[in-house]
């Protein structure tokens, strides 16, 4: 199996108890998350060796988020401690036709403080195959764009294959601010991952496709994947297509393109979802296990979207499927019976 590296920020989640609003609620559930830690605890499920790093505070809140990768086998050695604060965020998980809402409180956090200083990226990367971050850690703060910078440059220098989930957010940066950091880091990358908003809003692309109604017709990504490709010399572009008919109900399915030939995946119909938070971070996982241990374009994409159909099932950041189970679904196992 592959040895793989996630570099970003792990955040302490605080949810309001099953369907209830933040502004009612007396308790709060917690899990910890993050988008490159979500992949990280995937991959491992999967039988991988992957590895986690970040910055982290040294009290007692930094250690619980560490020991919550850990229980699933993720290696930690390389998360630098020091600075004052884990990252928070609220989620309130939406129903019908009111959807989930999520407030964060990182400002400060110890990762965004991080400077590349923190980390010894050519011990990081040794025998490392592959490395996997996504636009939310650039958009930190300016020290941890230089990070990504200085870890990419370190990751090329191994020979280590590269992926992005562009992962744009509003809340931490405009279009115009995304695109001058995000397109430079595009040289780096081999394997970019994303959906129609974020390549619009980190990249500049937008698709032939009326997104905002619901239409996924791959037709319409075709042209900026191809543009995609060209400018960046990606190796592989792949898109997430969902079709939200409310909180509930979802369709999802995927699409892929490898410099030559266009790959449409199985569509999913997801409902009720329990959590889809993480759907993207998992899918992301699928798509690295697959190529990194030498699966084809088709059979990589198809766990992916297997993979992420099966998290939103699941309540908290993280997939917790083993590769069997992602497998059994792949082969068309979907009908809920007991597995005894």
């Amino acid at each position: 199996m592959a040895k793989i590296v996630t570099f970003g920020e792990i955040m302490l989640r605080l949810s309001s108890p099953g369907f209830s609003r933040i502004v009612q609620s007396d308790s709060f559930d917690v899990n910890y998350g993050g988008g490159e830690a979500n992949v990280a605890v995937s991959l491992q499920n999967y039988g991988n060796n992957a590895s986690f790093v970040s910055k982290l505070p040294s009290h007692e809140v930094g250690q619980a988020a560490i020991n919550s990768l850990r229980r699933f086998g993720v290696q930690t050695d390389f998360v630098a401690r020091g600075g004052e604060r884990v990252g928070i965020y609220y989620l309130e998980t939406g129903s019908s036709l009111r959807p989930s809402k999520v407030i964060y409180d990182r400002k400060y956090s110890s990762i965004s403080e991080a400077t590349p200083d923190d980390f010894d990226f050519d011990a990081i990367f040794q025998d490392v195959d592959w490395f996997h971050w996504s636009g939310i850690t650039p958009a930190l703060s300016k020290s941890t764009a230089e990070c990504v910078e200085k870890a990419c440059i370190a990751a090329k220098k191994a020979g280590v294959i590269i992926s992005c989930d562009l992962n744009y957010r509003k809340k931490l940066w405009t279009p115009e601010e995304a695109r001058a950091i995000m397109r430079p880091l595009m040289q780096y990358v081999d394997v970019c991952i994303g959906n129609e908003e974020y390549a619009e809003n980190c990249l500049g692309f937008r698709p032939d496709a009326d997104v905002e109604n619901g239409q996924t017709d791959a037709n319409g990504y075709m042209d900026i994947f191809k543009s995609m490709a060209k400018e960046f010399d990606f190796k592989y572009v792949v898109s997430t297509l969902r079709e939200s008919f409310s909180a509930t109900p979802n369709g999802w399915k995927a699409l892929m393109y490898d410099g030559k030939e266009f790959y449409e995946s199985r569509r999913y119909d997801i409902n009720p979802i329990v959590d889809r938070v993480g759907g993207g971070d998992s899918f992301s996982a699928g798509i690295i296990h697959g190529l990194a241990n030498g699966k084809s374009m088709e059979w990589s994409l198809e766990f992916a979207v297997a993979a992420s159909a099966l998290k939103h099932s699941i309540p908290g950041d993280v997939n917790l499927v083993s590769a069997a189970e992602v497998e059994s679904l792949m082969a068309g196992n979907c009908n809920g019976r007991v597995q005894r």
